[in-house]
């Protein structure tokens, strides 16, 4: 289903910056935009009310297609880039140096200029999962996945977040979801197995080898 903001074309904000957003129903399913994916949500209105409501004001919605699991957000909004990128350097050295309030000042200071800048979220959601404020953590890198692409990294910290707040089957779909786009990582692996589950993608490999022995043995 396509909805249209109805109002502005987007050829009238040539001067502003557009992006596309995904949001995702697994991400949602606790909050009021996640009432989008249910079937009694058909008013197109609504839909877009309760996006903005959940974008804020600093963006614009040109258009958005909902689907029964995704939603694809056009977006457009004044987005000071540079100087937010700039600032999220910054605050990801901070960070390193262990300056944690700083660091946090500065992304915050960079969502300011770029609401959208992934990396002034994803460093800003790290530093609140350090704080163990897992609710904040959550929305934050939840932004960032839906502004960037679906990386391990972020999926692996949605996961630690999931079993910080004890959702352990979230916890698990986002971290075997994590281990497929990087089997070979060894962070998330132990995550995984912290939690006493073995990936996806291990278990289809070996599956996968016992099928072709198998195959081998009745050739032979």
């Amino acid at each position: 289903m396509s909805v249209s903001n109805g109002k502005t074309p987007l050829v009238s904000w040539a001067d502003r910056a557009t992006a596309r957003l995904v949001i995702r129903r697994e991400d949602h399913v606790a909050d009021r935009l996640g009432l989008i994916f249910l079937e009694g949500v058909a008013d197109h209105d609504a839909i877009i009310e309760r996006l903005r409501e959940y974008l804020g004001k600093r963006v614009r919605i040109v258009k958005a297609e909902v689907g029964p699991d995704v939603i694809e957000v056009e977006v457009t909004g004044r987005r000071f880039a540079q100087e937010a990128a700039r600032l999220a350097d910054a605050a990801e050295e901070l960070r390193r140096k262990g300056a944690m309030r700083n660091a946090v000042a500065l992304f915050s200071e960079a969502l300011e200029l770029d609401p959208l800048n992934v990396a002034a979220l994803r460093g800003l959601g790290t530093l609140l999962i350090k704080r163990m404020e897992y609710g904040a953590a959550f929305r934050i890198l939840c932004r960032a996945r839906e502004a960037g692409v679906d990386s391990a990294e972020i999926l692996h910290d949605l996961g630690r977040i999931a079993a910080g707040m004890e959702r352990v089957a979230a916890a698990v779909d986002y971290l075997e979801r994590a281990c497929e786009l990087e089997p070979d990582n060894f962070a998330i692996r132990r995550t995984l197995a912290d939690m006493g589950r073995k990936p996806r993608a291990t278990v289809r490999l070996k599956a996968h080898a016992m099928h072709e022995a198998a195959w081998r043995d009745e050739g032979d």
